[in-house]
């Protein structure tokens, strides 16, 4: 394995821990379709010559997949057609066979109406892949919002030994001496045209410097905050999920991860020996303590559901009451990752919250994740804060409960602004997003900035795919004054680079007749994050009388995927899985002679 990153441990992997009993090549999966003396495995072999390949190159050895989720048009990933050769050179290194497999991308700048609306058809298509192929284990290659849960919920299904190999943070972007972060700053200056405060050459600037590299957004967006949950989760080597994109040590980790999955295999060390309760406990600590994206909350239960372990909305509020917001970073704080990265990266980050986590439980890399953080230094307590000053004192994440929300909501109450926090005030009720976005700005909606706004049909079924409409634009007129938050609640999500008072994921959602279904205009709402409420100031008797005039809306899709999606989709709490996916039961191994 190449040298470790600055303050990491230099010792071997395995240093002071008993060996696993390893594999012979007779017992590697792959040997069913390769080694066999009947017709199908001649076939195999014959057709891996008609691909070039020696039979030295492959016979008894591990077959490594590499899913790769690159694509001309997800620039997240375009730099992973190079990242599959490192790992393809740590393969053959460690005396492995690497495939390439080309897997859906999920392009979270260009895919409509939402890449979330196909994250459960990436999880198939992995799971699926690694199950149908003479495949021993995978290297999976993801880092674009939604790609990460769903390589991992597919590989977690399929349970074999797997590494995963985050796509990397972009390069800051600049504008005017203003060092930028895409996403966050996205949204600021775009309400600054808004406001008339910059204009159209200002703005034409700025599409030019707010992404200048490959690589996922490089602010705590939801692209940062989940490749960090796999780092934590340890299923990714040290260091992994902060390097970014462009910089040589990013080629050098992929190299790293193809090395190491190939002893994975021989020691069949699977992901449900990693991927325990006590790991996703620890992946949620981490998103907490980062100051996360709020998508990280349904992500990580759908993950922890394949798994077979039950993940839910009081584990996210139990634990983020245990951990304080070390990570001073944007949307919720001042730097970037290239900064994270270089303060010590999550190792060091996880090295300041060493009290809360499992640490005898196992990573892809080391025997404990004890072992792992030994040596773990943070080089910026700017960035990586020392625990008696910290960015705030409880997890960045709150979950609400109320009679507009039985089954939970959610705010990132550190990228709000403190006022709102405990507010009452009068709804403005949007039926859609494009009705809010023809309205929004119309004076006879009387709009002030004690105004709730309240986004429904927005959610897993009625988005579909429950986009990130969560951030709810401000009026002009209101831009024009000042403000720049408001209280906003939808059923939506909302980018994990977005900030502001916006209370998400309302469930159940309004499309299945959730209580959002039945909220009118002027009805008084009531948000306390201290107490952990959303309320809707309505009586349970007009409340009855309403939901007795409700009709259910026509399905959105009559046919094709979407047709499978909206008949089995799960709403936010559960983590939004396919029920068929998520249910425990046996899949038979395929009979490859």
């Amino acid at each position: 394995m190449s040298a470790p990153r600055v303050g990491m441990s230099a010792r071997p992997i395995d240093a002071g821990t008993p060996p696993r009993p390893r594999k012979r090549p007779e017992e590697l999966r792959s040997h069913q379709w390769y080694g066999t003396e009947g017709l199908r495995s001649f076939s195999h072999r014959a057709r891996t010559r008609q691909l070039g390949y020696l039979p030295e190159e492959h016979q008894g050895k591990p077959v490594i997949a590499i899913l790769n989720t690159w694509s001309d048009i997800n620039p997240c990933h375009v730099h992973l057609r190079d990242r599959a050769q490192a790992v393809k050179r740590g393969v053959w290194q460690a005396g492995g066979f690497p495939l390439e497999f080309p897997v859906s991308t999920l392009s979270e700048t260009f895919q409509k109406p939402t890449p979330m609306l196909y994250r459960n058809l990436l999880a198939m298509e992995t799971e699926e892949l690694c199950r149908s192929y003479p495949v021993d284990g995978a290297v999976l290659l993801g880092g674009c919002d939604k790609s990460t849960p769903a390589l991992l919920m597919g590989a977690a299904s399929a349970d074999l030994p797997a590494v995963f190999v985050p796509a990397g943070p972009m390069l800051p972007g600049h504008w005017r001496n203003e060092v930028l972060g895409s996403g966050t700053d996205m949204w600021k200056y775009w309400d600054d045209k808004r406001a008339g405060l910059i204009g159209d050459c200002e703005l034409s600037e700025l599409e030019r410097g707010l992404a200048r590299s490959p690589g996922h957004c490089m602010t705590m967006g939801t692209a940062s905050t989940l490749t960090a949950a796999a780092e934590a989760l340890g299923v990714t080597v040290p260091g992994a999920s902060s390097i970014p994109a462009v910089d040589s040590g990013h080629d050098r980790m992929a190299a790293a991860s193809g090395l190491r999955v190939v002893e994975l295999v021989w020691q069949d060390l699977r992901l449900s020996e990693i991927l325990t309760r006590e790991a996703y406990e620890d992946a949620v600590a981490t998103v907490l303590a980062l100051g996360g994206s709020t998508n990280a909350v349904i992500h990580l239960i759908a993950m922890a559901g394949r798994s077979g372990v039950r993940l839910t909305l009081d584990d996210f509020d139990r634990i983020a009451r245990t951990v304080p917001v070390l990570a001073d970073l944007r949307p919720g704080g001042r730097y970037l990752m290239e900064d994270f990265h270089f303060a010590g990266g999550l190792p060091g980050f996880l090295s300041r919250l060493t009290d809360v986590l499992h640490l005898d439980r196992p990573t892809v890399a080391h025997p404990t994740l004890r072992e792992q953080l030994d040596g773990a230094l943070v080089h910026n307590p700017e960035v990586i804060r020392p625990r008696d000053h910290p960015l705030a004192g409880e997890g960045g994440v709150a979950v609400l409960r109320g009679n507009l929300c039985p089954d939970g909501a959610v705010i990132k109450h550190i990228a709000a602004e403190p006022r709102l926090l405990e507010h009452t005030g009068p709804a403005v009720v949007f039926d859609d997003y494009r009705t809010m976005q023809a309205t929004i700005n119309d004076p006879a909606l009387g709009i002030t900035e004690d105004s709730v706004l309240v986004l429904r049909n927005a959610g897993p079924l009625g988005g579909p795919g429950m986009p990130e409409y969560g951030m709810l634009p401000i009026p002009d007129h209101l831009l024009k004054q000042g403000v720049r938050d408001m209280v906003r609640i939808s059923d939506a999500r909302m980018s994990g680079t977005s900030y502001g008072a916006c209370v998400l994921h309302i469930a159940p959602e309004s499309y299945v007749g959730g209580p959002l279904a039945l909220v009118r205009d002027g009805d008084q709402i009531t948000l306390d994050v201290a107490a952990r409420v959303l309320r809707l100031e309505v009586d349970d008797a007009e409340l009855a009388r309403r939901r007795a005039r409700w009709t259910a809306p026509p399905p959105r899709y009559e046919r094709g995927y979407g047709a499978l999606y909206q008949e089995q989709m799960t709403q936010a709490d559960t983590g939004c899985d396919f029920r068929f996916l998520a249910r425990p039961g046996a899949v038979p191994e395929p009979y490859a002679g």
